[in-house]
């Protein structure tokens, strides 16, 4: 039986649990497929365009550039204007570049592209967060959030399906752009779907919960805000966390079927075993969504985070067949239930009027991270590092992570919104 969500004072009108669920989480779902899609298609790409690892890097970093300048402008704009209206704007411009991209025909205008695919990424995902928190009963806020981030899993799994299924069945040069217009199509109906979310709260009550900083705040006050003396301690502590998650991430994860590749395994292989990986990655947001309201947001970032960092060290050093897999599958496990808690805890550390600049401005930092993070690979590599001291540091990043929360963090289960 479908609940109906009420929650406490202004914050929003009722929504059903289910619906807010569905309707948010398809449009998160195509996003991931298309983050997903990028790291098969950089494997394809180096094979058909011929590019050069520090060519590859800067595709994976160009998104996160993207990804840190929407997060900014659109988390600022989403206390200004609301959050559905930010929803819709950056699907649309996620869904129009990406489907642009399948077009491209040099290197250069696909970089401009995957700018613009990444800002649209990068605002949404931070709003879509800060929207459904704010809908949810504080018992169960965290345990929601994170299911909406598990969407993530199943976007790339239907990647890494088009990957190992569709992108063969055509040429070397035409299976990479089939994929990319897959992932287009789909933004678009979820672009549909959106238009029946329920408008959010308006900014004159949100600006209730929190007079000194009211809507009509300018983007330099607003950010002044998030390091006045009540927020100062959470806001350093989700820069640090937010950095060394996605540096990590996007490090990792963007170059698995490359590294694959490098293992020694073919390039078909390769997506079949990513995919045999990224299957972990929904075991993984179930179980933090049990033990987040369970044993509080706290516990479970630092548990997953640890987690994330010993699968990457074993992933780095796997020797054999059996030792990859096992550490990718536990790496999928451990480091997609560390975003899901990030996304639950993350919304929780600010007052409404101030809640999605606080997010998207983290979120931000976080994609400094993820540009550093694709371009570490090539440049260490070249360096003479191997994959499993690239991938200690890696570990290393996840655990100064976890440190940060375990020392500037405050639990936040049960606050009100």
């Amino acid at each position: 039986m479908t609940r109906t969500v009420i929650p406490p004072g202004n914050v929003a009108p009722p929504v059903s649990r289910t619906r807010l669920l569905a309707l948010s989480g398809v449009g998160w779902m195509f996003d991931a497929m298309d983050v997903g899609l990028l790291s098969f298609i950089l494997a394809a790409l180096k094979a058909d365009w011929g590019l050069s690892p520090a060519q590859m890097g800067w595709l994976g970093a160009v998104n996160s550039v993207g990804m840190a300048a929407g997060a900014l402008l659109f988390g600022m704009m989403a206390d200004r204007i609301g959050r559905k209206q930010v929803f819709i704007i950056t699907l649309l411009l996620f869904a129009t570049a990406s489907g642009l991209s399948a077009l491209a025909g040099t290197l250069a205008i696909l970089l401009a592209l995957r700018f613009f695919i990444g800002m649209g990424l990068g605002g949404e995902l931070p709003v879509a967060a800060t929207y459904v928190s704010e809908r949810v009963p504080a018992h169960e806020r965290g345990r929601i959030v994170v299911l909406l981030e598990s969407f993530w899993a199943v976007g790339w799994l239907l990647a890494a399906l088009i990957a190992y299924f569709v992108m063969p069945r055509f040429a070397p040069d035409m299976g990479w752009r089939i994929a990319l217009l897959l992932g287009a199509l789909p933004a678009i109906y979820a672009l549909y779907l959106r238009c029946g979310l329920p408008d959010d709260t308006p900014a004159a009550a949100r600006q209730d919960a929190d007079a000194a900083a009211p809507a009509t705040l300018s983007w330099t006050a607003r950010l002044a805000r998030l390091w006045s003396a009540p927020y100062r301690r959470p806001t350093l502590m989700l820069w640090v966390l937010w950095f060394t998650v996605v540096f990590s991430y996007y490090g990792m994860f963007l170059w698995l079927p490359s590294v694959m590749i490098a293992k020694g395994f073919a390039l078909i292989r390769s997506f079949e075993y990513v995919l045999l990986m990224t299957l972990a990655q929904l075991p993984g947001y179930f179980t933090a969504a049990w033990l987040i309201e369970r044993i509080g947001r706290k516990a479970v970032l630092i548990l997953y985070l640890l987690g994330t960092a010993a699968s990457a060290w074993a992933f780095g050093n796997a020797s054999n067949e059996t030792a990859l897999l096992l550490s990718g599958a536990l790496l999928s496990f451990f480091n997609l239930g560390a975003w899901g808690a990030l996304y639950a805890y993350s919304p929780e550390n600010y007052p409404a009027p101030i809640r999605a600049s606080g997010v998207g401005t983290a979120a931000a930092i976080g994609r400094v991270g993820g540009i550093l993070g694709p371009l570490a690979i090539p440049f260490l590599g070249a360096h003479g590092w191997g994959t499993g001291g690239i991938f200690a540091l890696f570990a290393a990043a996840i655990a100064l992570g976890a440190l940060a929360v375990a020392l500037l963090g405050r639990e936040t289960r049960g606050l009100a919104a």
